[in-house]
């Protein structure tokens, strides 16, 4: 999404803005944006405008701007166009549980817009808790046009009546997006085709405030191979993991650039220059784009062989031996060692590619295949829920998963031994698992499962039996 926005931007002279919309608090965090700033510069996607630059719209993190949104929520307040709502949780639930027995659309189902304004006022000054929401029409249609799709309609009776500021004061995505959209002169929009069934929400809160929606273009979602959805549970989906593997910023790029576009020539090799000269909206499709990661590591491999020796050469050290990457590794291995060819068997699955695994690798005096399978399973999926990658939190949750495993810790941690490094013993885990980083360890582990055959049937039975110990057991 990044690569096309800053095409169309720079195709048309335009500028491409970074915002960084952080309004649930509990998602959001310094380590996470400062990813969002790492990827981008390293595949040399330079923002015009943003947080860590200043422009003439700031602030630029949406954390930064609750005044003005809360602001711009009182006028739609004022105007009829939002209400307060006091409807608890367990109510709304209740609402949603009888939509879902009768079939129906799960809403918002009006009780709190009826209100009087008196009793309205009343509450308010009590202090009772609260939260803001959108007045949707309860007929009608909302029609918009979408870039490459053209128009759509979608029923008012199938719009939420979305909650824009939450009981904590801060707004939600819905309310801050069209604010910003609008104050930062933001004329057109390049987002995933997910976001579609939120334009008429969208679309309301411009028209209520009478402002002018953007150019709409909604790209397609990219797909694996099974044409489901890219996500991590499949793919890796973090830039950082193809630049800690040694793919090269411009052959990502590259390939990027052929997730729903062409060349007009159809030549798959171009630049990221090559790419804004020829841009145009029009040839972008709206059918899922596969994304091969057997075809990512060809065409990166063409652009690998284009270097010269000398820049091969300085590549890899960029890569592998640059300071900031030396720096985590010497602790770990300087005491270990009595030669500096010692080094290599110690760090070979740490600075490249871990050895092929099979199925006799995971083979244990004490633990059964379907033991295996469980850690493996389980502590990706706690992985997968992990906002900070910090060795100190990933011991605790293995240590909380091998006691509800009721195994030894040693025990417990002999699985991802092997599908981390492809050894039974090896550098410190957690150590290699910070240094390695959460994508790439993530990745190893989902290797792991498909080596050991888990089938799609086996992977439902864990999956139920992991929510059955409930969220709440997890560590974050």
């Amino acid at each position: 999404m990044a690569l096309f926005n800053w095409a169309f931007a720079k195709h048309y002279g335009g500028q491409f803005l970074l915002r960084i919309e952080d309004t649930d608090l509990a998602r959001s965090s310094a380590e996470s944006e400062q990813a969002i700033f790492a990827a981008l510069k390293w595949l040399g996607l330079q923002w015009d405008e943003g947080p860590d630059i200043g422009g003439p719209h700031g602030p630029y993190r949406q954390s930064e701007r609750r005044d003005i949104y809360t602001e711009h929520a009182n006028q739609l307040v004022e105007a009829g166009h939002a209400f307060a709502c006091f409807c608890s949780k367990e109510r709304l639930d209740e609402v949603r549980a009888e939509q879902q027995a009768a079939k129906q659309t799960t809403r918002y189902d009006g009780r709190c817009l009826t209100l009087a304004a008196d009793e309205v006022a009343e509450r308010l000054a009590a202090g009772e808790q609260h939260v803001i929401r959108l007045v949707v029409p309860v007929s009608g249609d909302c029609t918009f046009v979408d870039e490459l799709r053209g128009e759509i309609t979608i029923p008012y009776t199938q719009v939420d009546m979305q909650v824009l500021v939450k009981a904590d004061g801060m707004p939600t995505y819905h309310l801050a997006v069209v604010v910003d959209d609008h104050l930062m002169g933001i004329t057109h929009i390049l987002r995933g085709e997910e976001w579609i069934n939120s334009v008429p929400k969208q679309k309301l809160l411009f028209d209520y405030f009478g402002w002018q929606m953007p150019v709409l273009i909604h790209l397609p979602l990219l797909r694996n191979p099974d044409q489901s959805k890219l996500s991590k549970r499949k793919n890796p989906t973090s830039i950082t993991y193809y630049r800690d593997e040694g793919y090269l910023p411009e052959a990502l790029l590259n390939y990027l650039a052929l997730m729903g576009w062409s060349m007009p020539d159809e030549r798959e090799i171009f630049s990221k220059e090559d790419m804004v000269a020829a841009f145009d909206e029009k040839r972008i499709t709206v059918g899922g784009p596969i994304f091969d990661q057997t075809k990512l590591a060809w065409m990166n491999g063409q652009y690998l062989r284009e270097l010269s020796a000398d820049e091969f050469s300085q590549r890899v050290t960029d890569w592998m031996l640059n300071p900031q990457r030396l720096a985590k590794l010497i602790p770990l291995v300087q005491e270990r060692v009595e030669r500096l060819s010692d080094l290599v068997p110690l760090v070979d699955y740490l600075l490249g590619a871990r050895i092929k695994l099979s199925a006799a690798d995971f083979e244990h005096k004490t633990l059964e295949r379907d033991t295996v399978v469980k850690v493996l399973h389980h502590t990706l999926a706690a992985f997968e829920e992990l906002r900070s990658w910090q060795r100190d939190g990933l011991f605790e949750l293995c240590q909380s998963l091998a006691q509800q495993c009721e195994l030894k810790l040693r025990d417990f941690l002999f699985p991802l031994f092997v599908a981390l490094s492809g050894k039974s013993v090896a550098l410190p885990l957690f150590d290699s698992l910070v240094f390695l980083g959460a994508d790439i360890s993530r990745a190893r582990l989902r290797d792991a499962l498909d080596v050991l055959a888990v089938s799609g049937k086996e992977r439902k039975r864990l999956d139920k039996a992991l929510k059955a110990w409930g969220r709440s057991k997890v560590p974050e």
